[in-house]
């Protein structure tokens, strides 16, 4: 399963200055104050305040990690139970602006929309309307806090849900009903491929603009006064990969033209009961599938040369 590109996905067009040779000299020493990392920052709810831990032997944060080492630093800020909202409200405590001594964010993996789909319930507090939704996950990826480190912005899916797990879990929990529906936490995923699809026509459209001379044109949001450069965006299709993989594990459960599984309609949950354990979380196969979808658009060209990328030069240069 592969990542449905929607932005400029070359590290060298989009972000010039990602692979570079040994970004600290040789000879070292010199510096007032520590050299610092670029980042590769998780920013979502619980799905990737989770990645870090290992389950069934795997973690998504760690592998992440494992493939940046020396290059770059991967920090986790997702917090559990978050909806978009929520992070807009903390977004500036989270993100410092950009100054001398504050870490270079080359790419920031967003994923929101979960507790967003959260039906609203008696017993509920976390729904955000579909449209508000929207605009909130627009108004993270551009948000100048962001927009000033000009990174590659992974955009991921929702995942979809075992609504029959949820619904068990949910009743026993003293919830008059399931708490969220296949069929709205699909319609989220949708949301935030449209809000990928525009980010991408937008920066499409500021190219076509400068190319032409013509310079920004209206294609980017207005900050301050000043004209802010249209972000690159990679849709992550998490939601798809997932139900691909359900679907290849148990092909006798999905009816073609029938209910997806996963849903009430549809009574089977296929492999879904293995890829989210409690209906709702990534198990360790799940994050393996999210980590294959981001791990080609992290650093592409640091497998051409030994050493590419590295803020400290290799051993045998020195």
């Amino acid at each position: 399963m592969q990542a449905v590109l929607v932005g400029d996905t070359s590290d060298r067009a989009s972000n010039p200055t990602t692979i570079t040779k040994n970004t600290i000299k040789k000879k070292g020493g010199g510096r007032d104050m520590a050299a610092s990392y670029p980042q590769v920052v998780l920013f979502g709810d619980s799905l990737l305040q989770h990645a870090v831990d290992i389950q069934l032997g795997f973690s998504f944060q760690a592998a992440l990690q494992s493939h940046c080492n020396r290059r770059l630093d991967v920090v986790n800020r997702g917090l559990s139970g978050y909806n978009t909202s929520n992070a807009l409200r903390f977004l500036e405590d989270i993100f410092p602006p950009m100054g001398e001594g504050t870490p270079e964010m080359k790419y920031i993996i967003v994923l929101f929309g979960a507790n967003d789909a959260v039906l609203p319930l008696p017993t509920t507090s976390q729904h955000v309307p579909i449209d508000e939704y929207t605009k909130n996950l627009e108004a993270i990826i551009h948000h100048p806090r962001i927009a000033a480190h000009k990174p590659k912005v992974l955009l991921v899916t929702p995942p979809p849900i075992n609504e029959m797990k949820l619904a068990e879990l949910d009743l026993a929990a003293g919830h008059p009903s399931v708490t969220r529906n296949f069929d709205t936490t699909a319609a989220y995923s949708e949301r935030a491929r449209t809000v990928a699809r525009r980010a991408w026509e937008m920066k499409k459209k500021k190219m076509m603009m400068k190319k032409k001379g013509g310079g920004g044109g209206g294609g980017g949001q207005q900050h301050g006064g000043e004209e802010e450069e249209a972000v690159a965006v990679v849709l992550i299709d998490l939601w798809k990969a997932l139900m691909d993989r359900a679907i290849a594990m148990a092909p006798q459960d999905q009816r073609p033209g029938g209910p997806w599984v996963g849903s009430r309609e549809n009574g089977k949950a296929g492999g879904l009961e293995s890829l989210l354990p409690d209906g709702l979380h990534l198990g360790g196969e799940g994050y393996r599938i999210l980590f294959d979808l981001v791990r080609p658009h992290v650093g592409q060209g640091w497998e051409a040369v030994e050493g590419d990328g590295f803020v400290f030069p290799g051993w045998k240069e020195l």
